[in-house]
């Protein structure tokens, strides 16, 4: 006798998972290296616009004038009473100090205009760096700055002084000679 074939299908064996060939891990490696790279670039990209507006804001607070220049104008015209190092001198005071506080204008003001000459009668056609010299030696009038306004030296590089002189007081420069 024969046996009539069932009607009813085998049930399917379950699927089989692959594991992943060396083909499928080289490709996924690829979009991970690609990735890593995408996000390098655009961390990279928005760092450096994100740096322009302070590199910019740094440049427009810097004071006009040139470290240099005002450098040489004080050791010049102001050293022998502040100290080579802007940080005081024999009864003058320190400009370290001093300047922290001084926007450009007032600082223009102060040196050019503010101090009165306060020396005994010179004699007429006397130099300027020669009643310095005298009244810092003590030999005439009273020990108190002059005002610069005439000094052609000082009232040409008021900008550099007053560059070098904050740099000093803020800290980002240090005593000594500043790179030209």
């Amino acid at each position: 006798m024969t046996v009539p074939a069932s009607t009813t299908p085998e049930p399917a064996a379950p699927p089989r998972r692959r594991r992943p060939g060396a083909q499928a891990t080289a490709r996924l490696a690829a979009v991970a290296a690609v990735a890593v790279l995408a996000a390098g670039c655009s961390v990279r990209t928005v760092e450096l616009q994100n740096r322009q507006p302070a590199i910019e804001y740094a440049r427009q607070t810097q004071p006009a004038g040139s470290l240099y220049s005002g450098w040489r104008v004080y050791q010049q015209r102001c050293a022998q009473c502040h100290g080579a190092t802007a940080t005081g001198g024999d009864g003058a005071p320190d400009l370290t100090l001093r300047v922290r506080d001084l926007g450009p204008q007032r600082f223009v003001d102060l040196v050019l205009r503010r101090y009165d000459w306060e020396s005994a009668a010179a004699p007429p056609g006397t130099p300027r760096e020669t009643l310095v010299d005298e009244i810092v030696a003590r030999e005439r009038g009273a020990l108190t700055m002059p005002a610069w306004q005439g000094e052609p030296v000082v009232t040409a590089h008021i900008a550099d002084l007053y560059a070098y002189l904050s740099a000093r007081a803020a800290g980002t420069l240090g005593p000594g000679r500043p790179a030209p």
